[in-house]
């Protein structure tokens, strides 16, 4: 697939970025990424591509989205890390997060459970040169065992309860971001694994999500 980044759409970003630090994103890094990221390669339909640089989600088929972009900002806000961190999402969708992240200096491992989207956003992200972010087709409740424990947790779907496993793949001094509720709205939480073991729960904005499912979708 052959990507264009015009000049008009570099404009776009710089204004989506003002208009995500107006919302309330205070970290530079952050709106940097937005502004560096082309968010319209990751919307196919021709319906929504022109309208890419709105802050808002836009369907990306199998009943997925694409985050909204002050959304993306948020929870990636509220994961606090550093560069070189590993940080494990749950929900890979579009791919847009992952290169957000990557862009952030993160080292991510994304899991996705629709056989359709990972196979899409998997030849994307070496398209635009992200073959360091790790992809992997599973259930994103049983994280990703073989490369845990990770610096930071996110998950980008809403989960009735905390996964288990997501806890257990959480270093000493790590961070997971979920929301958590199983209705129309729900809270987005951050979990932090204290040097000691001991998990600190805290509350934030809520937020609407696509459910997070169990299993794997392989159709």
């Amino acid at each position: 697939m052959e990507h264009t980044d015009t000049y008009r759409h570099k404009g776009l970003r710089k204004k989506l970025a003002e208009i995500v630090a107006a919302k309330g994103i205070t970290e530079d890094s952050i709106l940097a990424a937005i502004e560096h990221v082309p968010r319209h390669f990751f919307i196919d339909d021709t319906a929504f591509a022109h309208r890419a640089y709105e802050d808002t989600a836009f369907p990306i088929g199998e009943g997925q989205t694409i985050s909204q972009p002050f959304t993306v900002a948020y929870q990636t806000q509220l994961l606090q890390f550093k560069p070189g961190m590993k940080v494990l999402e749950i929900g890979t969708g579009s791919g847009y997060q992952a290169c957000i992240l990557a862009a952030l200096g993160a080292k991510v491992f994304t899991i996705e459970r629709q056989r359709k989207l990972f196979d899409k956003t998997s030849v994307l992200l070496k398209e635009m040169g992200y073959e360091r972010i790790k992809t992997t087709f599973g259930d994103g409740y049983a994280g990703w065992p073989a490369f845990a424990p990770f610096d930071r947790i996110l998950v980008t779907a809403a989960a009735p309860e905390i996964p288990e496993a997501l806890l257990q793949q959480l270093k000493p001094g790590g961070i997971l971001v979920i929301p958590v509720g199983s209705g129309k709205i729900q809270v987005m939480k951050r979990i932090t694994r204290q040097p000691d073991g001991k998990l600190v729960t805290e509350e934030f904005e809520n937020f609407t999500f696509v459910p997070m499912l169990k299993g794997m979708n392989k159709s």
